[in-house]
């Protein structure tokens, strides 16, 4: 019986968006071919030495010679790099463009703000220049434990107002975009918050971002996720963490989590993650307040999906890949 100080309230006050088909959860949502990829991650990724045990600078070096968990992608030929000035120093920008550019993407690669660089995801950025006209550019910013928190987003707010100030004179347009994968996503987020709180822009036409951390206190999903050497478990995201951010550091300010900064006035967004991400909550939860904050919001939760699974070549990531590609070009 429904008290009388309960007045009924309009139903369309309640409105669950982005919409959630609980079946992308179920165990037989997950095809084939991703229930072997993700098998054979955790095989290879089990048969590792500790990635912990080793100095950063090792592990970089590892990657670069492609034996890293995730395929190597080859180097542009045409790609470029420019130097623009940063808080510290130069940054470098690699540069991906067509002869005549119908948008700019700015992309920032992930690796726990600690592995990876702008050149690892050459292929990636080409196709997207194919598919969409767009010059791709990829920000080379300062990793930690060498360069902690906040040189990452320092390093990527420069670029992103070269972007505002060069962008039109070098491409011919100001149709813009951002974006990344993991870390990359989360430091997206931050740029966008930031042109928008310190310097008045919003200059951005939309947001892609890829299974982001966005709440470096660490979500329920992240705390809990327990299937095994999928790519990211609790104590890598607790241990990436812990050598980005200086002890001390609110891990809940806005500053460093923008799940918990304000988001009003940020661009159409596609929040994209597997159901087998460790970080799965973290999209979900900022694909929510981006919606609520009055934003153009898509979710896209892929079934049995490991942590940045569009860094392999199976179907599930060419269909996660096509959905990215109608985002900018529906934008």
């Amino acid at each position: 019986m429904r008290s009388r100080h309960c007045a009924p309230i309009p139903s369309r006050r309640f409105k669950l968006m982005p919409s959630v088909d609980p079946a992308v959860f179920a165990p037989d949502a997950v095809a084939e071919t991703t229930a072997a990829l993700n098998a054979d991650i955790v095989a290879k990724m089990s048969a590792l030495p500790d990635l912990w045990s080793f100095p950063p600078e090792l592990i970089r070096e590892t990657r670069r010679q492609g034996r890293g968990i995730f395929p190597l992608q080859a180097k542009s030929p045409r790609a470029q790099v420019l130097e623009i000035e940063g808080k510290q120093g130069k940054v470098p920008i690699r540069v991906i463009a067509p002869e005549a550019a119908t948008g700019v993407y700015m992309h920032i690669h992930g690796g726990g703000w600690m592995f990876n660089q702008s050149d690892f995801q050459d292929e990636s950025l080409e196709k997207i220049v194919a598919a969409t006209g767009m010059a791709c550019i990829s920000v080379e910013y300062r990793l930690a434990p060498e360069h902690p928190f906040p040189a990452g987003p320092d390093d990527c707010e420069a670029a992103a107002l070269w972007l505002v100030s060069e962008g039109r004179k070098r491409f011919a347009t100001e149709r813009f975009f951002i974006g990344g994968e993991s870390a990359g996503a989360h430091l997206s987020v931050l740029t966008l918050q930031r042109l928008r709180d310190r310097h008045g822009l919003r200059p951005f036409a939309g947001a892609n971002l890829i299974a982001g951390c966005y709440d470096l206190g660490m979500t329920p999903s992240a705390r809990s996720f327990d299937r095994g050497k999928l790519i990211l478990t609790p104590r890598d995201i607790a241990l990436f963490v812990r050598a980005c951010v200086p002890a001390g550091v609110d891990l809940r300010s806005p500053d460093v989590s923008p799940l918990y900064g304000s988001l009003e006035g940020m661009p159409p967004a596609l929040f994209s993650v597997g159901t087998y991400d460790a970080v799965l909550d973290d999209s979900m939860f900022m694909a929510a307040r981006w919606e609520a904050a009055g934003n153009a919001t898509s979710l896209k939760l892929w079934p049995g999906g490991c942590h940045v699974f569009q860094g392999f070549d199976f179907p599930m990531a060419h269909e996660a890949f096509a959905a990215e590609i109608a985002f900018f070009n529906g934008h």
